[in-house]
């Protein structure tokens, strides 16, 4: 059975590119969110075993998300995928669950390491 997993960012050019950052034999079924409500909403229907979240978007950010996860106790892996990579935004993902943070643009070898550690792709 295919991983659920989402691809939440407001940019189609940022999805599409971690898209194809992802390993090609890796089975996933993507799911794609334009905006934190629908990465959430997306979660709740299953779909999120695990969520790509870029920090900034529209009708609700990144951060918004994590804190929403987190205040309903809602378990999933989360690696945040942004070009703020101020060390303070890395502390604060951390600080609300995220696993991973991978600074844009993504490549292939950011994201193998941080699967293959969370036992998400062997």
């Amino acid at each position: 059975m295919s991983l659920p997993i989402v691809i939440a960012d407001d940019s189609l050019l940022a999805r599409k590119v971690l898209t194809k950052a992802l390993p090609q034999d890796w089975d996933v079924d993507i799911t794609y969110a334009s905006n934190g409500r629908e990465a959430l909403e997306h979660y709740r229907k299953g779909r999120a075993s695990v969520m790509f979240l870029d920090l900034t978007m529209p009708d609700m950010t990144g951060y918004q998300v994590l804190e929403a996860l987190q205040h309903e106790d809602l378990n999933t892996f989360v690696i945040v995928v942004s070009a703020d990579v101020q060390p303070m935004a890395r502390e604060r993902v951390r600080t609300l669950g995220a696993v991973a943070f991978i600074a844009k643009p993504v490549t292939t070898e950011a994201v193998l390491p941080i699967l293959k550690e969370y036992g998400l792709y062997v």
